[in-house]
């Protein structure tokens, strides 16, 4: 009787199980599955899992703030064998909890883009620097309007929101108003800001949100949002007023639709970040600790470019074409 084949298989189906054991599984949550931004993260989380031979499980909210979801999809991915986690929190507060559960199973959870509150909850976040982002825009503004009174209308994300503060407290803090400092989730007031207005970081309600501040300060002269489609809204809203010449729009994130909005000159300026560099990283970081046991940690910035086709003294800019040569989306 021959026994060597026998053997043989056996010997090779036991090396394709410790193959596939050895596979590092790595989840990646996002806010949603249609905002272009998330959607540039998830395919850069695809190309590194598969350049690192790793597994990726990925899910998303239904919609922006979608904490319930989110939930569902960590408790998932545990079961599921995922040994790091990425999340970019719609709730950076609510998550915790559950957050806090996955590390104690001996789950790496990092945080991209936006940070849980405290920051600390998550054992290393990969994002932008969002008040940098917002004082980089709020700089450009500030010399932009050439020493001309401001009546500013703020079209902000929701309150409570990390990124949604840190990016309009950064703005007012580079257009030289008083503002809170980075750490804060407050959104500082000053009287020049006379009108402020919840988006949600989308269009139709950048437009609506838009329409409310004309009705209240038809003098409006600078109008900051916290992302592009927001601006977008907003553009439209001026459009239909016929005050889309007189108002200067600043925003924040460097899509390509944005940053086409840029070249068009709806958008005179914004702050370009990088979903898929957060994303390589944060797998990166996941493979590392599957082979290594070492875990990310701390603050990792993912750099942020201010893009507009119209540079001012004193403040750093790129082009558009630089702009579309890096932006993200459709």
């Amino acid at each position: 009787m021959n026994y060597t084949k026998p053997l043989l298989v056996s010997v090779l189906a036991a090396m394709g199980t410790l193959a596939y054991a050895a596979e590092p599984v790595i989840g990646l949550i996002t806010k949603t599955e249609t905002n272009p931004f998330f959607v540039k993260m998830k395919e850069g989380a695809q190309q590194a899992a598969k350049a690192k031979g790793a597994k990726l499980l990925s899910g998303a909210g239904k919609a922006d703030g979608d904490n319930a979801g989110q939930v569902t999809h960590i408790e998932n991915m545990m079961t599921a064998g995922a040994k790091t986690i990425l999340i970019t929190p719609s709730d950076s507060k609510a998550i915790v909890p559950t957050i806090k559960k996955a590390r104690d199973a001996g789950v790496m959870v990092i945080a991209l883009d936006s940070p849980t509150d405290p920051q600390d909850a998550t054992d290393a976040l990969f994002a932008t620097d969002n008040y940098k982002a917002g004082l980089l825009i709020g700089q450009y503004a500030k010399a932009a309007m050439k020493g001309k009174p401001a009546k500013i209308a703020t079209l902000d994300l929701f309150p409570g929101h990390p990124v949604g503060a840190q990016r309009h407290n950064g703005f007012l803090s580079g257009f030289g108003l008083k503002s809170l400092e980075a750490k804060s989730n407050e959104l500082a007031k000053t009287p020049e800001v006379v009108c402020m207005q919840d988006t949600y970081g989308d269009q139709a309600k950048g437009q609506t949100a838009m329409e409310n501040c004309l009705q209240k300060n038809p003098d409006i002269n600078l109008v900051y949002t916290i992302n592009e489609p927001a601006a977008a809204g907003a553009y439209q809203a001026l459009k239909a007023a016929g005050e889309e010449k007189s108002v200067m729009i600043v925003s924040i994130d460097g899509g390509c639709a944005g940053v086409r909005n840029v070249k068009s000159g709806a958008i005179a300026a914004t702050s370009q970040q990088y979903p898929l560099k957060m994303a390589a990283l944060g797998v990166e970081a996941g493979v590392a600790y599957a082979n290594g046991g070492k875990k990310a940690s701390g603050y990792t910035d993912t750099g942020v470019t201010l893009i507009t086709d119209k540079p001012l003294a004193g403040v750093t800019s790129k082009d558009t074409k630089f702009g579309l040569d890096n932006c993200w989306g459709q």
